[in-house]
């Protein structure tokens, strides 16, 4: 979470700061008899509000609020079914770490890492180790965490010292909680950088820079910056070369965020999981491709020994003995509820309609976006249902920030950003094509995009100054 300093705004009243305004028809029946004292804004107010108040007063804030339909820059899942939104509403006071209390709410949580399990080819998915999480992020520390004490535990006659620092080796183009993870847990962070049209990990150059410390090898299963695959093969395969030369055994770990939940419906020939005997665990959000709402993601393990038997917590909270592995403890169990919904509702079918159409939806409008002239695509879609486009050469009057810009006059989302090293020099625009966005938004979405280009090009420059404030894009 983003951390938020207090209220920098002057007072204007004694004792207190700036105020919400009540509006009187909030009120009762007769609106001078319904009203109350304006509540402050930055502490609590000293007496309560009517619900209907409270309500109508945070209502109309939200309304401020982006449209989440047209947030084509978020990969989270912004439209369930009705049902799903009721079984929610009807779990949301469960606490999912109280697994005696709720058995049935933790036996559909088992079911649903069963259910990854054999989906990621796991050799025997009776045998998996798996969890839920708050979503991605967590998981891939928990993964991290498992990563450097199965290192430590083989160099417990090296480490901890200054001669052993351990290392994990990514691509550039990870999600940032690769990087708090290496910070947080003492880890140093070696990143393959892009180069020329390669924008993510390259196997040999991550092989190459693997020594007796290294921990693992993140491999990204669709990479944010522009929605492409990491050979996750040729990365074990480079490896597995290492090994025969050097005899050090190292690990991979698949961030499938977002892939992990497209690759096996979509791409099935495609060898990335648990085939590959070096993939020592997988993640994926459940609330990105696995259609849940915010926040739910999973860590599966291969087996118990890719998992240290010590980072696993036997709690006995609230009656029962409950293994636990986790940052969080107390969480909602809705959303795991809301994840078992889909994969009941929908099946292997089901999720290979419904990430084949945001698939065809993303071809679409990247060769829509092609045929309009003025911007030269990185990616088609034809892997995460995700395409980066840039402006053409010829391009002189603007730049992608004041095309972002531009459609958020309209409503749309659409983040632009600069890719990281070796190449700085590339901005991008990225659309996020989720279930929601249909064929029919998406040929809106053109039409917009088309109907600011004149102007844009009658521009005598771009207008942007300040290219960190100009996108919202935080992976």
């Amino acid at each position: 979470m983003p951390l938020h300093r207090g209220d920098s705004e002057a007072p204007d009243d004694e004792g207190g700061r700036r105020r919400l305004a009540v509006n009187p028809f909030h009120g009762e029946a007769n609106p001078v008899g319904g009203m109350t004292e304006a509540p402050p804004r930055h502490r609590l107010p000293d007496a309560p509000l009517p619900p209907s108040t409270a309500y109508q007063l945070v209502h109309d804030e939200l309304m401020l609020d982006g449209n989440s339909r047209l947030n084509l820059a978020t990969f989270v899942t912004t439209w369930m079914e009705p049902q799903a939104g009721v079984l929610m509403a009807e779990c949301r006071d469960k606490n999912m770490i109280d697994k005696d209390e709720y058995p049935r709410t933790a036996e559909l949580e088992k079911r649903c890492v069963a259910m990854l399990a054999d989906l990621w080819h796991a050799p025997d998915p009776a045998a998996a180790v798996g969890c839920s999480t708050t979503g991605s992020s967590e998981a891939c520390m928990l993964a991290g965490m498992a990563l450097k004490r199965r290192w430590a535990r083989g160099n417990a006659d090296r480490y901890p010292s200054r001669d052993a620092r351990p290392n994990l080796v990514m691509g550039v183009n990870v999600q940032v909680c690769w990087e708090k993870f290496c910070n947080f847990w003492e880890v140093e962070a070696r990143q393959v950088p892009m180069e020329g049209d390669r924008f993510h990990l390259d196997p040999q150059a991550a092989a190459e820079l693997c020594d007796e410390n290294t921990i693992g090898v993140v491999g990204i299963l669709g990479s944010t910056f522009d929605g492409s695959y990491e050979p996750i093969a040729d990365l074990c395969a480079a490896l597995d070369a290492l090994q025969e030369r050097t005899g050090l055994d190292v690990p991979v770990h698949v961030d499938g965020a977002s892939g992990a939940m497209v690759a096996p419906f979509l791409d099935e020939d495609l060898v990335w999981d648990f085939r590959l005997p070096r993939v020592a665990s997988i993640n994926t959000s459940g609330h990105k491709y696995g259609l849940v709402y915010p926040g739910v993601g999973w860590a599966l393990w291969r087996d118990r020994e890719a998992l240290p038997e010590e980072l696993v917590f036997r709690v006995n909270y609230l009656g029962g003995d409950m293994p636990t592995f986790a940052l969080n403890f107390s969480r909602p169990g809705a959303q795991v509820v809301a994840q078992y919904y889909s994969f009941l509702r929908l099946g292997r079918e089901g999720y290979r309609a419904v990430q084949q159409a945001a698939r065809d939806v993303a071809g679409k409008v990247a060769e829509a976006v092609a045929e309009l002239g003025d911007f030269r695509l990185l990616t088609r879609g034809d892997q995460l249902p995700v395409f980066a486009f840039t402006t053409a050469p010829d391009v002189r009057a603007y730049d992608v920030f004041d095309v972002s810009r531009r459609l958020r006059e309209s409503g749309w989302l659409v983040p632009a950003y600069t890719f990281p090293p070796h190449r700085e020099d590339l901005s991008v625009l990225r659309v996020v094509c989720r279930n929601g966005f249909s064929a029919d938004l998406a040929e809106l979405f053109v039409e917009d995009l088309g109907r600011l280009l004149p102007e844009l090009r009658r521009q005598p420059h771009p207008f942007t100054r300040d290219k960190e404030a100009a996108t919202g894009f935080h992976h």
